[in-house]
């Protein structure tokens, strides 16, 4: 029977053996510690600068209406400038409310842009118990955009010519004028107008500005307080009439349409505004850049001229200044809703 034997080294050898197998150990223990530390730089990819791809403005109102056309006209040279495409996005509904919502939920990586206007950040928060966003806390505030032109119209059928004259007739046909109404605007100012003039209209509500505007030239409704993009074509044709101007100064659209502070009425308290937001909380970085963007543009003469044929005042802000001014207005249309009489639904 044959046994194994080991075969014992001089102790010489041994040791350089021992030392071999120490050096090799530490140059492995080096190798690994090397290739694990890289893992992380190969996995990750490198951060793209912004905008990388294409920018959504999310309209909460249909294409044609006022604020549509303000999204578009600021679209195009916001693409220009920051070198991707700007996608308008309509989503109307529930006075913006369904918009607001949909933006609220997005990725805030500057990728979804909301161009918000007084009723989803204002007029719903006011108008309805329940409503699954915060105007405040889920958006991130970018710039203003500028103020909407309004006015009171009537239809050539109702027997006046001025405001006064109006609040005259209403007095001696009591609740016998109606008004349309196709956003929260119309439905507060006319709110208020009753206050003011102790007299009493019949609302009847629309689904938005464009069918009310149809009801309203073929006679249906006597007044409406609306923007100029729908009317202003049929006051120039003589189908309808304007009475008095929501602005603080009176209109270059329509210059001989005294303002209604001019026709001896108290201010409204509530302003038509609109404004860039973003879902909360985007990077400082994305927003900064886009609001030296938007305000770059909104200085630009070509583009105040667009805005001037739709009425619409343009004010550009800060990402600060905006987030005073959109809770100054929550409280305002608040106030403003709770003195008109109106309850929450």
């Amino acid at each position: 029977m044959k046994f194994l034997t080991a075969t014992v080294l001089p102790a010489d050898q041994r040791a350089f053996g021992d030392k071999l197998v120490k050096w090799l150990s530490f140059i492995y223990g080096i190798g690994l510690g090397l290739s694990l530390l890289a893992l992380p730089l190969q996995a990750a990819e490198p951060a793209l600068p912004y905008p990388s791809k294409p920018i959504h403005l999310v309209v909460p109102f249909p294409a044609g209406g006022s604020a549509d056309l303000v999204a578009r006209i600021l679209a195009k040279p916001l693409a220009e400038k920051l070198g991707q495409a700007v996608i308008v996005d309509n989503r109307p509904g529930a006075d913006g409310a369904i918009a607001a919502e949909a933006v609220a939920a997005a990725a805030p990586d500057g990728y979804t842009l909301f161009m918000a206007t007084y009723g989803a950040m204002s007029a719903v928060p006011s108008l309805h118990r329940t409503v699954r966003y915060d105007p405040i806390k889920d958006f991130t505030p970018i710039s203003t955009m500028g103020k909407f032109s309004m006015f009171l119209f009537a239809h050539p059928s109702l027997p006046v010519q001025t405001l006064p004259e109006l609040v005259a007739y209403e007095r001696a046909h009591e609740g016998q004028v109606n008004y349309g109404t196709g956003n929260a605007a119309s439905i507060v100012m006319a709110a208020e107008m009753d206050v003011q003039t102790q007299t009493h209209t019949t609302q009847i509500p629309y689904k938005g500005e464009v069918p009310a505007m149809t009801d309203f030239v073929a006679g249906r409704i006597q007044l409406m307080f609306a923007t100029p993009v729908n009317a202003l074509p049929f006051v120039k044709e003589g189908k309808l009439k304007a009475l008095a101007s929501l602005s603080d100064k009176r209109s270059a659209l329509l210059p001989d349409t005294p303002t209604w502070v001019e026709c001896g009425m108290r201010e409204l308290s509530i302003v038509p505004w609109a404004g860039i937001f973003g879902p909360a909380p985007m990077p400082a970085g994305i927003t900064q850049t886009l609001s030296v963007a938007i305000n770059h543009i909104l200085q630009r003469k070509d583009v105040g001229l667009e805005f001037a044929k739709l009425g619409f005042e343009p004010s550009g802000s800060s990402p600060d200044k905006l987030a005073d001014y959109a809770k100054s207005q929550l409280k305002a249309w608040h106030a403003a809703i709770h003195t008109a009489g109106l309850t929450p639904e």
